[in-house]
């Protein structure tokens, strides 16, 4: 059988990757009495007087709801909220196994802004945080803002941000290899959906350089018509030469290629006239330009999303030490500082005498990553003053 096969069939035997487990076993009288009524009514007391002591009374400090309405599943689009459930229970499964995150997925049926707003809204106060997932650009981006606006939790689009972090660490480290400058590169982002916009964002945050956005209409210019919001923001802050062409024209001295985009869109000749190109190329389950193509090219270090080439770039490595760290302290938000001392906190788990072009990344099942990240996000919340305990 095929992976495809094989998943199949393990999902028919699982029927569900995940399950509620009681946190202590009910066998007496006493037992019921201490769990339930009458003895549970005293910390509904307690916490009708006073809101904080849901968070220690309750499981939700360590509890993340992973919200979805099915839009941008995967690599397989708008599927809808059931078919997205077996996405949704697995990223249940990543927080809890590598993070010890308890998590919970919730599938909402609407593509409507205002519903889906309000849906997570109203339930949030069931859980210690949000991470949405898997929710279409440019829509996305609004749901996102508007939840941080009014929920009290951490409200974060691992599609987004997560994504941008792991690409940043990765970053930092190919930058090493290759002997580049922060502040001095070119990269060149192809994909301008909630992945890609996300990246450019954080990385010009953080200082790399130059960062040209490109679509499937090539080279992404302040002023172009025709840009939804999300990218008409980052057109301001990008592309500081003002160019203009194709993907092709972009990579032309480029350090650097991010590929958050489909299949086959980069040539073993566009990675050629590249400035000792760093590709990541990112496009699941076939890339922009596949590993060997890119070395034909020149490519210095290369990384994909994939599990069967070195340099996997994967958003395990940060979501469940980001809503630990965050959950730890108590966070009401996830900032700009703590995705960036995250990235700098994932980049420096490769030791530096072991960091080579085939070695940018720890293994994505290198359980010791979560809590080096958690410890990160919860000490830049200390120092931004926003940990609430």
């Amino acid at each position: 059988m095929d992976i495809n096969e094989q998943a199949l069939k393990l999902h028919y035997e699982l029927q569900g990757k995940i399950e509620v487990v009681s946190r202590r076993s009910i066998q007496t009288r006493e037992d019921l009495s201490l769990m339930y009524t009458p003895g549970v009514a005293e910390p509904c007391r307690v916490i009708a007087k006073d809101y904080e002591q849901s968070f220690r009374l309750t499981r939700r400090s360590n509890l993340v709801a992973v919200i979805t309405d099915g839009s941008a599943v995967l690599g397989l689009g708008d599927i809808g909220p059931a078919a997205g459930m077996p996405v949704m229970e697995g990223k249940c499964a990543l927080f809890k196994e590598f993070g010890g995150v308890d998590a919970f997925p919730i599938c909402v049926d609407t593509k409507d802004v205002d519903k889906l707003v309000e849906t997570i809204a109203l339930i949030s106060k069931s859980f210690g945080g949000i991470n949405l997932e898997d929710i279409a650009a440019p829509r996305c981006f609004e749901v996102e803002r508007r939840l941080k606006e009014v929920c009290d939790i951490p409200v974060f689009h691992d599609d987004q941000h997560g994504t941008a972090i792991v690409v940043a660490a990765a970053m930092l480290n190919a930058a090493k290899v290759t002997g580049k400058t922060l502040g001095q590169m070119k990269i060149v982002i192809n994909g301008a959906g909630a992945a890609g916009i996300a990246i450019g964002k954080l990385l010009i945050s953080m200082g790399f350089g130059n960062i040209v956005m490109c679509d499937i209409n090539g080279i992404i210019c302040e002023g172009d018509a025709g840009l939804n919001a999300g990218q008409e923001e980052i057109s301001h802050i990008s592309n500081l030469n003002h160019e203009h062409g194709t993907l092709a024209d972009a990579l032309k001295g480029a350090d650097a290629f991010v590929g958050v985009s489909r299949p086959n869109l980069v040539t073993a000749e566009m990675v050629s006239t590249m400035n000792q190109g760093i590709v990541f190329a990112m496009a699941n389950p076939t890339p922009e330009i596949m590993p060997d193509e890119a070395r034909k090219g020149g490519a210095a270090v290369i990384g994909t999303g994939r599990s069967d080439f070195p340099n996997q770039i994967n958003n395990v490595l940060v979501f469940p030490g980001i809503f630990k760290g965050a959950l730890a302290v108590r966070a009401k938000e996830i900032t700009e500082g703590m995705k960036i001392r995250a990235a700098h906190a994932l980049a420096d788990l490769v030791p530096a005498d072991q960091l080579s072009a085939q070695y940018i990344l720890p293994s994505a099942l290198d359980k010791s990553v979560a809590d080096a990240v958690a410890g990160a996000v919860a000490q830049e919340a200390r120092e931004q003053g926003i940990a609430r305990i």
